[in-house]
């Protein structure tokens, strides 16, 4: 938009919404603060050529003026390309279909599937939630620890949890001279290990999620009881433990797109979001362990103590309405979708009434994983239930991406058992 045009904005915008206050628009410097007190003044200001106002989305400005929520804004710096990612875009996207009918895809192996939606298309939402599925850009392998801080708005911190996330692609890697592991019939494997405190140490699932419309297998082990059992397919939409989180809402969404009944795009649009946040090691500071300062990057301090302290940049997403099966918890969830790597900053999710009930905030980082390639890092994440005034949050102290000599079969029930110990 030229500097005319954001002006003319600018001006009408004030002139509606502040002429009483005789307010005047600006363009706000990196380091300005949004925050309750000042939320009105500011909002017809400009960020980077945006308005304030048509960056906050409802529920992030309501979440300023009744939870405590600040924003500190920064200038939003690029998420680099990797080359092998691209190669294998133009390599094979041709190839992969989508079926009408069913909603599902079919003949991926690496790269985008979908490099070129078009708004007008009636499966964009669909492809674009695709476009996540397959290609989350997070790396080939994963390995993190990462704590769950459970945390009450009127009393602070719960207890925390320490975990191991780890989890293995078999399509779409760029580490390997191939890009499919295997014969192609899996897709992930994922192991979500509790390692403390004790009463819960040893506890954890083992996912393999095949490469159809099969929902997941999952295996929970117990180690008291040194017994593996395999969960029911619809494990993927109950909670974690005794944490806010459903198995779903890890990276903001956890689903095969064809799972849901439908998504649906609302547009596109401007936003803040964390999508330059703070490294893994800047989550957890152990010398200060028991303290409000144990986690550096969410204000325990004050209540209702799980808001954010970080940076917010513009970013242009997708609004995408979600709209799950029947049996889940949710009736709805609308998610920002980033718009050039098609991965969700957050989402507002709505229980069976309609009514708001969870906001699921996922920090994104671009970083350079142990094999050299360009990946996309989450470093922190926010669960809130505002219904019950309790939040999980999930700061990611050690992120380990793509690292050497962990192979396909490092994941099996047997090692699950062992890393158990």
């Amino acid at each position: 938009m030229s500097k005319i045009k954001v002006q003319i904005a600018c001006s009408a915008i004030a002139a509606l919404l502040f002429a009483a206050h005789g307010a005047r628009c600006a363009e706000v410097p990196a380091g300005t603060v949004i925050e309750k007190a000042n939320i009105d003044k500011v909002k017809a200001d400009t960020f980077d050529g945006h308005t304030i106002g048509s960056m906050l989305t409802d529920k992030v400005e309501w979440q300023i003026r009744n939870w405590g929520l600040k924003i500190t804004l920064d200038h939003a710096k690029p998420f680099p390309t990797e080359p092998r990612f691209v190669d294998l875009t133009k390599q094979y996207s041709s190839q992969v279909k989508y079926d009408e009918k069913t909603r599902s895809v079919s003949g991926y192996v690496g790269g985008l599937p979908f490099p070129n939606i078009s708004e007008s298309d009636p499966a964009a939402a669909d492809k674009i939630m695709w476009n996540f599925y397959y290609a989350p850009q997070e790396g080939d392998t994963i390995y993190n620890r990462f704590f769950y801080v459970l945390t009450n708005a009127d009393k602070g911190i719960e207890s925390k949890q320490d975990w191991v996330y780890q989890r293995y692609y078999f399509k779409g890697r760029l580490t390997d001279e191939k890009p499919v592991s295997g014969d192609g019939s899996l897709l992930a494997e994922t192991y979500l290990l509790a390692q403390s405190p004790d009463d819960i140490k040893g506890i954890g699932v083992y996912i393999i999620r095949k490469d159809t419309n099969e929902f997941e297998e999952t295996y929970g082990y117990l180690k008291s009881a040194r017994r593996t059992r395999r969960l029911s397919g619809g494990a993927w939409m109950d909670p974690i433990g005794g944490t806010d989180e459903l198995s779903d809402d890890i990276n903001v969404h956890n689903a095969r797109p064809d799972w849901y009944k439908s998504f649906k795009l609302i547009g596109k649009r401007w936003v803040l979001a964390m999508s330059n946040a703070r490294p893994d090691k800047d989550a957890h500071d152990a010398a200060k362990s028991g303290t409000p300062d144990e986690f550096p990057l969410t204000d325990f301090k004050n209540a209702p103590y799980w808001n954010p302290i970080d940076k917010w940049q513009p970013r242009e997403v997708y609004v995408i309405e979600a709209t799950p099966p029947a049996d889940h918890p949710y009736s709805k969830k609308v998610m920002y979708v980033d718009v050039n790597v098609f991965h969700p900053y957050y989402a507002e999710i709505y229980d069976k009434k309609g009514e708001f009930w969870k906001f699921s905030n996922e920090r994104l980082r671009p970083k350079v994983s142990e094999s050299g390639m360009h990946v996309i890092s989450t470093p922190y994440v926010e669960v809130i239930d505002f219904k019950a005034r309790h939040a999980t949050i999930v700061p990611i102290y050690q992120q380990r991406t793509d690292p050497k000599g962990v192979g396909p079969d490092h994941w099996s029930l047997e090692q699950m058992a062992l890393m158990a110990k």
